[in-house]
C-alpha cells in the first residue's frame, strides 16, 4: 500500500486505493449504517465495525483528493462487548447490503441508534435531545419481521439482494429479516429472467402476493399489481386498508398501529377540529384523525402518488369528514418545488405557484410523514401558517427531522416530545415521531 502521511495542514499526501488493508481503532457510530474511523489523515466510513474496536478493513471506495474513503472491517484485532455473531451467512462484507447491524447484539443496535438520533439533532437543531429506541411491539429477536421485501434479478433470472452500494445482485435462498411466508413463496428457487425485479408482500389478511417487475421497455399488465389488506389494530384506532402490493405501506407488521398509537398521544385531537394530514398515502392517519375529531371535525388528506390516492378514496368512503386531494404537498400549498439540476428543471422555475382553493387557512392538528428528504423549510413554514397548535411528525430519516425541526424552532415552534422506534432492526433505520407545540 502506498504510504499516506498528512502534510502540515493535515491533508493526506498519500493515495489510498481500493483493496489496500488498513488497521484503524473505531470511533463513534454515524447516521447511514457505518462508524468513522480515521487513517493517516483520511476519515474512514467503516461499516462491519463497533465503536472502540479495532480492526483490520479493506477499502471498498477511494477517489483521488477526497478526504475520505469507504471500507468493510475484515478483522477483528479488538472485539466489542456487544459484538455477535450474525445470524445470516449472507450479511458480512462484500455479500448483502440490505442489513448493517448484524453483528450488534440487538439492544445494542437501539442504542447506536439512539446515538445517531441525539447527533442529528445535536448537529443540525443545535438541541440536546434524550431519546430512548423502543421496540416494535411483536419483536422478539430482531428477525422474520419484514413483510415487504423487493428482490433485484440478476442476467440468468435469478431473484437476490443487492450489494451494499453496487447494482450486483448477491443470490440468496433465504432473508432472515424477511417474514416466513415471504420465503415460503419459493420465489428465490424460480426463474425470473424478463424481470427486473419481483416484490413479495406477505399483508397482515390474506396469502401473500408475489409481483414480478417486468424489465425496462417490457410491456405491463392492463390490471396493475393486486391490491392487498391491511389490518390495523392500535390501541386508539383500528382499521382496515387497501394498499396496491407495490404501493407503500410499514414493512413491520406492528409499525402501523405504533406510529398512529403515537401521533395520536401527542396530538390529542378533539371533537371538532380541523386536522391535516400531509403526505397521506393510503389515509392512515387521515382515518385515525378523523375517527378523534368526529363528524364535526373536518380532515384533509394532501398526497400526490395516484394509486395511493385511489386507494385512499376507499379506505376513507365511510368518512365523510375526510377530503383527499391528489397533489404534491408543496404545490397544494402554492409553494417552490426543491430546486433541481437537469432535464425538466427549467420548466419547473416557470411554472406558476398557486395555493390549491381547497386546503384549509387553519388547522388546529397536523400529522406530516413525509419521504426520506423530509418536508424542507418551505412546507414547514407552511404549516406554520396555518398555526396549528400541535404537529406529529412522523420520520424515517433522523437528519432530514433534525433539518425541519430547526425550521420549526426559528418559527416560534417548540419540540415537546420525541420517541424513536426500532421499525427496522438489523438496519441503521430507525422512525422518530416528534411532536412540535406553539
Amino acid at each position: 500500500m502506498t504510504p499516506n502521511h498528512p502534510d502540515a495542514e493535515g491533508q493526506p499526501t498519500g493515495q489510498v486505493e481500493v483493496g489496500d488493508v488498513v488497521e484503524v481503532e473505531v470511533g463513534p457510530v454515524a447516521h447511514g449504517g457505518f462508524c468513522i474511523a480515521r487513517y493517516e489523515g483520511r476519515v474512514v466510513f467503516l461499516r462491519h465495525a463497533l465503536p472502540g474496536e479495532r480492526v483490520r478493513a479493506v477499502v471498498t471506495e477511494a477517489k483521488e483528493g477526497q478526504r475520505f474513503v469507504r471500507a468493510d472491517a475484515v478483522e477483528v484485532l479488538v472485539a466489542s462487548d456487544h459484538r455477535v455473531q450474525p445470524p445470516c451467512r449472507f450479511a458480512g462484507p462484500g455479500l448483502c447490503g440490505g442489513c448493517d447491524f448484524q453483528h450488534v447484539e440487538l439492544g445494542h443496535q437501539r442504542e447506536l441508534k439512539a446515538a445517531v438520533v441525539r447527533e442529528q439533532f445535536s448537529r443540525l437543531a443545535h438541541l440536546d435531545v434524550d431519546v430512548v429506541v423502543e421496540p416494535v411491539p411483536g419483536d422478539v429477536d430482531g428477525l422474520g419481521w419484514r413483510t415487504r421485501v423487493e428482490f433485484a434479478v440478476d442476467e440468468s433470472g435469478r431473484a437476490g439482494l443487492r450489494r451494499h452500494r453496487s447494482h450486483s445482485v448477491l443470490p440468496v435462498d433465504t432473508c432472515l429479516i424477511a417474514d416466513d411466508r415471504v420465503v415460503a413463496t419459493g420465489v428465490l428457487g424460480r426463474d425470473w429472467s424478463g424481470s427486473q425485479a419481483v416484490d413479495v408482500v406477505a399483508p397482515s389478511t390474506g396469502e401473500p402476493v408475489v409481483v414480478p417487475v417486468p424489465a425496462a421497455g417490457a410491456a405491463v399488465g392492463e390490471d396493475g399489481p393486486p391490491t392487498v389488506v391491511e389490518h390495523v389494530a392500535g390501541h386508539r384506532f383500528t382499521g382496515d386498508f387497501q394498499v396496491s402490493a407495490r404501493g407503500f405501506w410499514q414493512v413491520h407488521p406492528g409499525a402501523a398501529a405504533t406510529f398512529v398509537d403515537a401521533a395520536l398521544e401527542a396530538l390529542a385531537p378533539r371533537e371538532g377540529e380541523t386536522a391535516l394530514d400531509l403526505y397521506s398515502g393510503v389515509g392512515l392517519f387521515a382515518a385515525a384523525l378523523a375517527e378523534s375529531v368526529g363528524p364535526g371535525g373536518k380532515v384533509v388528506a394532501v398526497e400526490s402518488d395516484g394509486d395511493a390516492v385511489a386507494a385512499a378514496a376507499a379506505n376513507l368512503a365511510a368518512r365523510p369528514s375526510v377530503l383527499a386531494l391528489r397533489a404534491r404537498v408543496d404545490d397544494a400549498f402554492g409553494v417552490a418545488r426543491p430546486k433541481r439540476s437537469g432535464p425538466g428543471s427549467r420548466a419547473q422555475r416557470s411554472r406558476k405557484l398557486r395555493r390549491h382553493p381547497l386546503l384549509p387557512l387553519r388547522a388546529d392538528v397536523v400529522v406530516l410523514d413525509p419521504p426520506r428528504t423530509g418536508a424542507g423549510k418551505d412546507v414547514v413554514a407552511q404549516v406554520v401558517a396555518l398555526e396549528p397548535r400541535a404537529v406529529a411528525y412522523v420520520a424515517c430519516d433522523p437528519a432530514a427531522l433534525a433539518r425541519d425541526t430547526a425550521s420549526f424552532l426559528e418559527a416560534g415552534y417548540r419540540l415537546s416530545g420525541l420517541r424513536a422506534f426500532d421499525a427496522f432492526p438489523m438496519t441503521h433505520h430507525v422512525e422518530c415521531v416528534a411532536l412540535f407545540e406553539r
